[in-house]
């Protein structure tokens, strides 16, 4: 069977907050619920044919196991639409992509919608090992003494709980934060504070330049946030237009405090968001008269040292390259997500260092990335990097700046905590 062609019909995000901001009270699934619904009531696909619904998400809910049959349901998809969550850390979002993609591809799905969403705000404190066991103690206790006796065991220390999040973004491979991996490579490719603050700035100035011209209205559907569900949130929380690098210069390293680089300022945010993607094949396309905005060439997954995760997007885009046979030269824009300034750097190094190349397996140095080309909206450090849903976030953002430049090829890419990296091309449409 000849492989078909994977189209990108419409890509939406949420607006990105902080976390503990705006997006705070506001569950994962919802976060990509209403996306959903927003990209179908523009289309006349009905309810019942969706073959699939996909979300990445890495924070699981304890109330919502499922993330992507919560969301397939709540839409108001039919039932026998099915539904699942997929977890590759970083890029969930990418991974969730990237099955739709083989499943259409391949003949077995015509319409599946994939994305990814996460709320950092909401990722708990958890019970360390001895507060658990005096629970259990005391709820296998079968009379009065019995729980007395759990009871009295308690000491103060018990209550110090553990914090997911900090769990989560520590590799239980090398025992490395992820912030001590990007210092590492600092380190070892001699990036520099101040070549690090300036490249955290010059985010900060794009996205909120892009912010003030209106250049995310197309990807962004507003939401409505607060208790009461009283205030419509329409842009990005966190890009700070009065950036400088005298600022950032200030702030003290955070991973690594005695003799590091890295700080909350040349890293991107923890953050809430979600975004997805409608993605058809050729026949659903036809059937319902529908208008791609893009079409996905490929996708590339790679594995590095865990304790060197940056340099994943290296492996990844070198993989992507060779399976299409395009390269550097023949891309529009790249979108390659922004968790630290040292760890990008170090990427931007090694496309155009054949010997940094060479030591991450990639046999040749494919050139250096046009810097005005690259994350031309501001990336992660200004928007923010919500876990499970950066992997399709930033093929949104690519596909729409393709749209409006009338570029061709677009490449977006990621690292990956674990040591991997992920890479996707796409083609736009519209142009």
């Amino acid at each position: 069977m000849s492989k078909r062609e994977v189209f990108l019909v419409e890509g939406k995000r949420t607006p990105h907050a902080k976390a503990g901001m705006e997006l705070k009270d506001v569950a994962a699934p919802y976060l990509g619920i209403y996306l959903v619904r927003h990209l179908l009531d523009n289309t006349s696909i009905p309810n019942d044919v969706i073959d699939e619904v996909i979300f990445g998400n890495t924070g699981t809910p304890a109330k919502y196991p499922n993330i992507g049959r919560v969301i397939a349901l709540e839409a108001g998809l039919d039932k026998k639409t099915s539904g699942y969550t997929v977890h590759r850390n970083c890029a969930a979002g990418m991974e969730a992509m990237s099955q739709a993609y083989l499943k259409i591809q391949s003949g077995r799905s015509d319409i599946i919608i994939a994305g990814g969403v996460e709320s950092m705000s909401q990722m708990p404190l958890l019970y360390n090992k001895e507060m658990t066991d005096l629970f259990v103690n005391l709820m296998k206790a079968k009379n009065f003494g019995e729980k007395v006796k759990a009871i009295s065991a308690f000491r103060p220390p018990y209550l110090s709980p553990i914090i997911a999040i900090e769990q989560g973004l520590t590799d239980p491979f090398c025992n490395m934060n992820m912030g001590n991996t990007a210092e590492l490579l600092a380190r070892e490719f001699g990036i520099t504070r101040l070549e690090q603050d300036e490249f955290a700035n010059n985010s900060h100035h794009k996205a909120a330049k892009a912010i003030a011209e209106g250049r995310f209205v197309d990807e962004i559907v507003p939401i409505g946030v607060g208790l009461m569900i009283d205030h419509l949130l329409e842009n990005d929380v966190g890009p700070r237009a009065n950036s400088t690098v005298e600022g950032l210069g200030k702030m003290k390293p955070y991973f690594d405090k005695k003799s590091g680089t890295v700080t909350v300022g040349n890293s991107c945010p923890i953050t809430d968001g979600g975004s997805c993607f409608l993605m058809c094949s050729e026949d659903a396309v036809k059937k319902y008269g529908l208008n791609p905005m893009a079409r996905m060439v490929d996708y590339h997954f790679g594995g590095v040292e865990p304790e060197r995760m940056g340099m994943g997007p290296l492996v990844a885009m070198d993989g992507v390259f060779k399976r299409t046979q395009l390269g550097v030269n023949e891309m529009d824009l790249f979108e390659i997500n922004e968790a630290f300034s040292a760890q990008m750097l170090s990427v931007m190094l090694g496309m155009k260092d054949a010997t940094v190349a060479k030591r991450f397996g990639v046999d040749r140095a494919w050139g250096e990335v046009p810097l005005d080309k690259l994350n031309v909206n501001g990336g992660g450090i200004a928007l923010g990097h919500p876990v499970g849903s950066t992997g399709c976030r930033i093929v949104v953002t690519l596909a729409h700046e393709l749209k409006k430049r009338k570029g061709r090829f677009g490449l977006a890419s990621l690292c990956i905590g674990g040591g991997q990296g992920g890479a996707v091309i796409i083609e736009n449409l519209l142009r």
